[in-house]
């Protein structure tokens, strides 16, 4: 029997082709917008629409979960990278304000990408769902980011901080110590003075007026007692008697009751023996007059 089909024909298999419906829809649309080019402009500018809208069939389609949870990561970033914002501009302001020189060269922080990654999140509404994942992603990126340079310059700045305290504290002590130093030189010129002679009477005189009301006629008195006593010297000691100081009190640890450095305070000395005038005689005339008529007093 006589055929038109070669034996090699009649044995060949036939194949049916498969084309995923994502890659037929591109495909589709690169005919079509060939095809429709020549048409109408128009018409090929719609083309790729049509292509994206097969693809978008043939994929998954999200769940509203899935979107919920998609707007609820991108808000919980935006709340982050604002923080992180605010941290870099506060930090700033702080670097700014103290005035110290930081161990970092850059006391900048580099915000643009976070600040662009802000802006995208702030306006959701009109941005595409499937690029909110992407653009999240960046804005995490970029926190963490500046993030990182705000932990740096902190740690700078605080150590910059404590490193001027340490110096500001030193120099206080310093002050304090050479305020001491002054004070106590001014003391010993002070204690020097007041226990020469000339001083201790000076010292007399002021106290008996201020404490006793002894003027000028009882002072008289007490100079001449004290200078038969001791000469007004704060060092005299009477060997025999063992009788001490401008007052020659005896024993001469009784001015103890009126300061520890009885042995060297003139002051000291004389704030006793004017008490004890004032115990024993009433005044310093009365015990001049007993010291001309016994020697003593």
């Amino acid at each position: 029997m006589h055929s038109d089909q070669s034996p090699t024909s009649a044995r060949r298999p036939r194949h049916r082709l498969f084309v995923p419906a994502v890659a037929a829809g591109a495909a589709l649309a690169v005919v079509t917008t060939t095809a429709l080019t020549f048409a109408s402009p128009a018409l090929a500018a719609a083309a790729p629409l049509a292509a994206t809208a097969l693809a978008s069939a043939a994929a998954p389609v999200p769940t509203a979960g899935t979107l919920r949870d998609i707007r609820v990561d991108a808000q919980g970033t935006l709340l982050d990278a604002r923080g992180a914002l605010t941290a870099a501009e506060t930090l700033t302001a702080d670097i700014a304000a103290s005035g110290l020189t930081l161990a970092a060269a850059d006391t900048s922080v580099d915000t643009a990408a976070l600040e662009s990654s802000i802006d995208q999140l702030s306006d959701l509404e009109v941005v595409p769902m499937l690029l909110i994942p992407g653009i999240t992603a960046d804005a995490e990126a970029a926190t963490a980011a500046v993030s990182a340079e705000v932990a740096d310059l902190q740690e700078s700045l605080d150590a910059a901080k404590a490193e001027k305290a340490a110096e500001e504290a030193a120099a206080a002590a310093a002050a304090a110590a050479a305020e001491a130093q002054r004070q106590a030189e001014a003391a010993a010129a002070a204690l020097a003075a007041a226990n020469t002679p000339d001083g201790a009477k000076a010292t007399a005189r002021q106290m008996a007026a201020s404490q006793y009301g002894w003027g000028d006629g009882q002072f008289s008195c007490l100079e001449s007692l004290w200078t038969k006593e001791s000469s007004w010297n704060y060092q005299a000691y009477n060997g025999s008697s063992g009788a001490t100081g401008i007052p020659q009190s005896l024993p001469g640890d009784k001015m103890a009751s009126f300061g520890a450095d009885w042995q060297s305070n003139a002051t000291t000395q004389i704030a006793w023996g004017l008490d004890y005038i004032q115990r024993a005689y009433g005044t310093p005339c009365a015990a001049w007059g007993h010291s001309q008529a016994t020697d003593w007093y």
